[in-house]
């Protein structure tokens, strides 16, 4: 399809490498949102050609969003199962993607741009898919099969590798399938679902292979190589990568540098060799690279989106979640980078790029400080906000126009605010114990069904 990014890796040969640039995005948050209720994102974010951003959700909120890029919902689809994968955009504008599930509630479905169901087809939990020059969908399923479908939803062909097939199917310029499987091998296949060759790496392939305009094939596996393989399935050269590859892939850059992501950030040089490693300072598991127009690599790391620049030097990096993130970066239109996380029992999209942001930052109380009825007495010795008495949450929030309400909630509580001053006083005992060590959560939610989150742990004591 002629989108933005239109699946994972951005292209059927997942070059990871999208049309624009991003040399305006100052590394700023513009909005978040997550589920109704528990639903993290593993899934990366897609874009259509209208500029409508989709992702899948887990958890009792399981569902497929269609996002404005103003941070406003168009539409959401519910699913019978987890959505764990990303999903595909076909050229008319349909949304293929798979559940995970019982053998009953698993199924791979394709929605009209509207978020209407067109098809469903009843097969095992489905990961992320790959569209064809012709309209076939590719995707491989945990039972060890890979599936082609046709458009209409009807059985093209399926094969069955030695174990489960966890990475989207790469499709080469001549119609070539390729695709890698837990049994260790990468599997090429014809069109019509034949074996063309197999080749045999050093453990399990779990991430997606990529392909290079002279038909270098890429592929990753646990054994910490990255594989270079030839059309014909002969080995061109593997390189080590300093961890295990788990359930990743490869960005390709215009020069052919090829970069990948384990407990660092690696670009090779196409024959194999080291071009430089770079400390994200944190762990690149299970996610793939994207590439600006300009050269920015951007990855997730341990919970932050990082860019970094084509030399290797970190240009912005921003906290999303305290948590391993399974989410890829995409890239879209007017310098903006998607990126889904976890975060508790929570999942979030987050949107960057150059503009205003919608969030909420807290004022006080201070993290580390120490308050005695309302008064700020200075920082604490092990850095811990304890609270005597009562305290004020005071919030700043941006976008005011936009915002519906905020509010503040631990477990014990939940008090909404609609008008300015946006704050809320603690003053009272909650619970039935004397001492409370919770987080508060300060939430602003907006028009439209984003909403920005902070939190806020805190030891509480309430004398009376």
């Amino acid at each position: 399809m002629d989108s933005p990014w239109p699946m994972l890796s951005h292209d059927s040969v997942h070059s990871g490498r999208s049309q624009y640039s991003t040399e305006n995005n100052p590394g700023t948050e513009l909005w978040q949102i997550h589920g109704e209720s528990a639903g993290e994102v593993w899934s990366s974010a897609v874009i259509d050609k209208n500029g409508t951003i989709y992702f899948g959700t887990l958890g009792s909120d399981s569902g497929l969003y269609a996002m404005n890029p103003n941070g406003t919902v168009k539409w959401k689809y519910r699913a019978s199962a987890l959505i764990w994968s990303t999903p595909a955009i076909a050229e008319d504008g349909t949304i293929y993607f798979g559940t995970w599930g019982s053998s009953r509630d698993s199924s791979f479905l394709a929605l009209y741009p509207n978020g209407k169901l067109k098809w469903s087809y009843a097969s095992a939990n489905s990961n992320s898919p790959n569209i064809g020059v012709d309209g076939t969908i590719y995707y491989g399923g945990d039972n060890g099969f890979i599936y082609a479908l046709n458009p209409n939803g009807t059985t093209k062909w399926y094969y069955h590798t030695g174990y489960d097939v966890m990475g989207c199917p790469a499709i080469g310029s001549d119609g070539t399938i390729y695709v890698g499987s837990g049994d260790c091998y990468l599997y090429a296949m014809y069109p019509n679902g034949t074996l063309r060759w197999r080749f045999l790496t050093g453990s399990y392939i779990k991430g997606s292979a990529s392909i290079a305009p002279d038909g270098t094939i890429y592929v990753p596996s646990f054994d910490d190589y990255l594989y270079a393989l030839n059309p014909d399935g002969t080995l061109r050269w593997k390189a080590y990568t300093g961890a295990s590859i788990a359930g990743a892939g490869v960005a390709l850059g215009a020069d052919g540098t090829i970069y990948i992501g384990t407990e660092q950030l690696r670009a090779f040089y196409p024959n194999g060799t080291l071009k430089w490693c770079t400390d994200v300072q944190g762990s690149v598991y299970a996610t793939v690279p994207a590439v600006s127009a300009d050269g920015t690599i951007y990855v997730d790391a341990d919970g932050a989106l990082v860019a970094v620049n084509p030399d290797g030097t970190v240009k912005w990096r921003s906290t999303i979640s305290n948590e391993q993130s399974h989410s890829s970066p995409c890239i879209g239109p007017n310098d903006r980078v998607y990126v889904g996380s976890r975060y508790r029992d929570y999942g979030y999209l987050h949107a960057f790029g150059p503009g205003v942001p919608k969030k909420i930052e807290v004022l006080e109380p201070i993290q580390g400080h120490l308050y005695f009825f309302n008064h700020n007495l200075g920082r604490t010795l092990r850095n811990k906000t304890i609270v005597i008495g009562s305290v004020t949450i005071k919030v700043k929030v941006y976008s005011p126009e936009d915002l519906i309400k905020v509010s503040f909630s631990t477990d014990y509580f939940l008090v909404s605010v609609t008008s300015p001053p946006y704050e809320w006083t603690m003053n009272q005992s909650y619970g039935t114990k004397l001492l409370l060590k919770d987080t508060i959560a300060a939430v602003a939610y907006y028009k439209g069904g984003c909403s920005w989150t902070e939190a806020i742990p805190m030891v509480y004591f309430h004398l009376f």
